[in-house]
């Protein structure tokens, strides 16, 4: 094999290494294209989450380009709620109340778990909920957010940013 050849194929094979990492590990390609709304509908762990942006009607607000950061309660987290609550809160007549709770778990701008950790413990931060604050809370590497652990931090939308949480938040009467 000639010289040239043996250079044509040690090029092709790294081009071809290079391209398969790119898309395997990311690079300008790999920027999400879901808004939060579809990220959570396809994690499946959101399902009454997204049953209740729909009752809210709050889904295509959460498609917009935003960015937000959403505190994201699980099922599991739902299911802790007092019984029946949820059924209730998901009734048309209760939509405002249903309203209030979803938008005290989104923040306006798209904050990371490595912006958060840089907030000193006790911050206040304004949620979506006009005039309601949510107060951050770092304990060793967890991060709770009014009492709730986050479980998983930084899932990527294009419009923002998930954190996973354990409990559903409600907001301050007062």
């Amino acid at each position: 094999m000639s010289a040239l050849r043996r250079l044509l194929m040690v090029g092709a094979v790294a081009a071809a290494l290079v391209g398969w990492t790119v898309a395997q590990y990311g690079g300008k390609g790999n920027q999400p294209t879901d808004d939060i709304p579809t990220v959570a509908m396809k994690a499946g762990q959101f399902k009454t989450l997204v049953k209740a942006l729909q009752a809210a009607e709050l889904v295509d607000a959460l498609k917009g380009e935003g960015p937000f950061t959403v505190f994201a309660p699980t099922d599991s987290a739902f299911a802790k709620l007092p019984k029946r609550t949820l059924e209730e809160l998901l009734k048309p007549e209760n939509k405002e109340k249903l309203r209030s709770i979803l938008l005290y778990h989104v923040v306006s701008g798209k904050y990371l778990s490595s912006d958060v950790r840089k907030l000193k413990s006790g911050t206040k931060v304004e949620t979506l909920l006009k005039g309601k604050k949510v107060t951050i809370t770092l304990k060793r590497k967890d991060i709770f957010v009014d009492g709730a652990k986050v479980i998983k931090a930084d899932v990527m939308a294009s419009n923002g940013v998930i954190h996973v949480i354990d409990k559903v938040m409600l907001p301050p009467e007062k």
